[in-house]
């Protein structure tokens, strides 16, 4: 059991509640082993259970309700279905997915109503803006996404490149020139080669 107190400074405390017009201390008592459990960790990517209720309520909220119950339920059966496909791994993946769900259901919305007919254009444009930014919002959580998980990262592996004094090196992306250009960068001395088979190999430039 673990509990947190919310102490009042020395002075408050000497003197009476009802005088003071403090509010009385607080203490909530946590049980670790009961809320770690992680029984829906799936959903939120923590252990804390009262934390994945949380994800799994907001993002669930965003879906547009149609006044349908059992459509309803089934919309938010799909959200968390969706939260628990995308593998949220800790509390930060949680809430990047949340939002990400968040986004594409505003999105949606925005697009919906911008397709409706007998409106007047301002209406028509405003709701298409509205979807681009979040749709741009979207690829934002993407991105970072991808950056938590370490994933969009490229690695170039150069191996036995010798520099000799006044020459230089070129290390980058170098694309195929038009005809009468390099053809072949995979004959040419002293390549850089990236472990990527698509990018070309890169060329060592060196005095004669």
């Amino acid at each position: 059991m673990a509990a947190i107190d919310h102490p009042r400074s020395k002075q408050d405390q000497a003197v009476p509640e009802q005088e003071s017009g403090v509010a009385p201390r607080k203490t909530i008592t946590i049980d670790l082993e009961e809320s770690l459990k992680g029984a829906m960790r799936a959903i939120g990517g923590s252990k804390s259970d009262g934390w994945n209720e949380i994800v799994a309520s907001q993002a669930t909220n965003t879906v547009w309700k149609t006044g349908n119950e059992i459509l309803d339920n089934e919309r938010a059966n799909g959200v968390l279905t969706g939260l628990i496909c995308m593998k949220p791994r800790d509390e930060f993946e949680g809430m990047l997915i949340a939002q990400m769900v968040a986004a594409q259901n505003a999105a949606m919305e925005c697009y919906k109503r911008a397709m409706v007919p007998g409106q007047i254009f301002q209406w028509h444009q405003e709701s298409l803006n509205q979807a681009n930014k979040l749709s741009r919002t979207f690829a934002t959580l993407l991105e970072a996404l991808n950056r938590h998980r370490g994933k969009g990262q490229q690695k170039v592996t150069v191996e036995h490149v010798h520099v000799h004094a006044g020459g230089q090196a070129v290390v980058g992306v170098v694309e195929r020139q038009a005809p009468g250009g390099l053809k072949k960068l995979e004959d040419q001395p002293h390549a850089v080669r990236s472990e990527d088979p698509e990018r070309e190999a890169l060329p060592v430039a060196r005095n004669a």
